[in-house]
């Protein structure tokens, strides 16, 4: 029983040093390699944390419309309804349509709205409109 536990420990001994021997080419054959992994890892987990920590989120509570905001800037209640047809990603036609008017009316509209939130387009319409909570 002795030589068979003696004859296991060599055995182990040795795939123990095969391993070793393994790992110290491996490390020394690939450094570069494996340096460049390593920061790649660090980076892409500084980026995801940064994103995760910089993304908006929802607030927890119902949304609330700054009439004050909205008072300030003139903006009419049929131009709100406009802005919140734009932020629903709705073209002039079908912001026409579910308001019930013309497609000239809604351009109108639409460049009234762009010279109170001084804006140049949609997309920064809507993200001017959103940080002063005038649409959801």
């Amino acid at each position: 029983m002795k030589i068979l536990l003696l004859y296991a420990a060599l055995l182990a001994a040795a795939a123990f040093a095969l391993e070793w021997l393994q790992y110290q080419y491996f490390s020394k054959a690939y450094s570069v390699e494996i340096y460049v992994v390593l920061i790649a890892l660090a980076f892409a987990s500084l980026g995801v944390w940064v994103g995760h920590k910089l993304t908006a989120r929802k607030p927890d509570g119902p949304f609330e419309r700054n009439s004050a905001a909205l008072k300030s800037l003139g903006i009419s209640g049929r131009e709100l309804e406009v802005l919140e047809a734009l932020a629903d990603g709705q073209s002039n036609k079908e912001i026409a349509r579910s308001l019930d008017i013309s497609p000239n009316t809604v351009k109108t509209h639409i460049a009234k709205l762009y010279a109170k939130l001084q804006v140049n387009g949609r997309v920064q319409a809507i993200e001017e409109a959103r940080p002063l909570h005038l649409i959801p």
